[in-house]
């Protein structure tokens, strides 16, 4: 399979492709050195770039682990510990999975929302807590971004961080 790696002028013309407005101009000289930056952490394959030591809990405590990942774990752990007590309300998590909303399609309304929309009020009437995952907000919202799952899971569990 070919080699996803970016050359430095690749990277770097795709990194800086985002200020091409002339405002940015007068700026071109920093854009240059956060684009180096950014290049080196994408050479020096950074994905995480501030760690801490995993701690106790795990396999391995002294392993340079995500702050990110452990805020996510704990996250989850707090969840499951709430589910497990059992004396919260239920709660539920509806999503609209439609990446059109009627900020990228004038005067659209996906039926995806109002489903969801539906769906909200039906379960708070019941009494269970809602939240919404809204996902058109990716085509609509600057700097929403969702990283596609590489499904690596299955085969490489320990490597899914």
């Amino acid at each position: 399979m070919p080699s996803p790696k970016l050359t430095k002028a690749d990277f770097t013309g795709r990194y800086l492709s985002r200020f091409h407005d002339p405002a940015f101009t007068p700026m071109q000289d920093a854009l240059d050195q956060i684009a180096d930056i950014a290049w080196e952490a994408y050479s020096d394959e950074r994905k995480a770039p501030v760690t801490r030591k995993a701690g106790p809990g795990f396999a391995d405590p002294d392993y340079d682990l995500a702050v990110d990942w452990i805020n996510a774990k704990a996250m989850v752990d707090a969840a499951k510990q709430r589910f497990e007590d059992g004396s919260e309300p239920l709660r539920g998590l509806l999503i609209n999975g439609s990446s059109r909303s009627e900020h990228t399609c004038p005067g659209e309304m996906s039926k995806s929302y109002r489903l969801v929309q539906i769906a909200n009020d039906v379960l708070e009437a019941a009494g269970i807590e809602t939240k919404i995952l809204d996902l058109s907000r990716l085509s609509s919202e600057f700097g929403r971004e969702i990283h596609p799952c590489k499904a690596c899971f299955s085969t490489a569990a320990a490597l899914c961080h």
